[in-house]
C-alpha cells in the first residue's frame, strides 16, 4: 500500500515540485502516472524510494511511516521497492545472468539460492535462453527486460517503472509493458510513469495525472491524451 497525504516538496524558497498531493494505491494495483516533463513525476518517485524527503505531509509505504524511518533502515525499505529506469543501468561487462545475480549478491544471498532464483526470474521476463548473452548482444527491449528481472529478483512488493519504454520502438515497448502486466498479475504493485499515449490508452488502467506539481486527475480504466 502507498499513501501520500498532503505531500509538498519544495527546493529552495520558490521552486515547488509537488504541492499538497494526496494519493492512495492499494496492494496489487497497476497505476500509470502521466504528466509533462517537469510536472513532478520524478520527484514523486524519489520520495517513494526515499532519495528525497518531503518538505511537509505524510508518506506511508508498505506499512512503513517515513516520518519514523531511520537512515540505517533505508536499504531495507528499498529491497521492498524494485526500480526500473529508462536507461537500463546494466553492467556492460557482465552477462544477463550475472547482471541479475549481482542484485542478489549485494544483499547477501547465497550462491545456491542465486542459481535457483535467477533462471526463474529470467523466465518471467521471457529471457531464459539469453542468460549467457552480454548486454551489447541484446535489443533495447531485451535489455529493459533484464533490468526488470534484476528489479524483481528480490521479490519486491512494489515495482516502480520510470519511463521504461522511453528509448524503445513500439514493438519492444509493448513487450516491456506486457512483462509489467505479468508481474502485476503475480501480486506486485506496479507504478508506471510514461509519456506514451498509446500505451496508456491500450492498458486502460488507473491513470493519475500530475500537472505543475498537483494531481489534476485520477481516473480508473482511463484513456488519456498527453497533449
Amino acid at each position: 500500500m502507498i499513501l501520500l497525504d498532503r505531500v509538498t516538496k519544495t527546493y529552495g524558497r520558490t521552486a515547488t515540485a509537488l504541492d499538497r498531493i494526496s494519493l492512495h494505491v492499494e496492494p496489487k494495483e497497476f497505476v500509470i502516472v502521466v504528466g509533462q516533463s517537469g510536472a513532478g513525476k520524478t520527484t514523486l518517485l524519489k520520495l517513494l524510494t526515499r532519495e528525497e524527503k518531503p518538505t511537509s505531509g505524510k508518506i506511508i509505504v508498505g506499512g512503513v511511516d517515513y516520518d519514523k524511518l531511520k537512515d540505517k533502515d533505508i536499504p531495507i525499505l528499498r529491497r521492498k521497492i524494485g526500480t526500473v529506469f529508462q536507461d537500463f543501468k546494466l553492467l556492460p561487462n557482465k552477462t544477463v545472468f550475472e547482471n541479475v545475480a549481482f542484485a542478489l549478491e549485494i544483499v547477501g544471498m547465497g550462491n545456491g539460492e542465486i542459481k535457483h532464483t535467477v533462471p526463474r526470474v529470467l523466465d518471467i521476463v521471457n529471457l531464459k535462453k539469453k542468460e549467457k548473452n552480454m548486454p551489447r548482444e541484446l535489443s533495447g527491449g531485451e535489455r529493459q527486460r533484464v533490468a526488470i528481472a534484476r528489479a524483481i529478483a528480490r521479490q519486491p512488493k512494489i515495482l516502480i517503472a520510470d519511463e521504461p519504454t522511453g528509448n524503445l520502438d513500439p514493438e519492444h515497448a509493448w513487450e516491456v509493458v506486457k512483462v509489467l502486466e505479468k508481474i502485476n498479475r503475480f501480486g506486485t504493485t506496479v507504478l508506471l510513469t510514461t509519456h506514451n499515449q498509446e500505451i496508456v490508452n491500450k492498458l486502460k488502467r488507473r491513470v493519475v495525472t500530475i500537472r505543475d506539481g498537483k494531481i489534476t486527475s485520477d481516473r480508473a480504466h482511463a484513456e488519456y491524451s498527453l497533449k
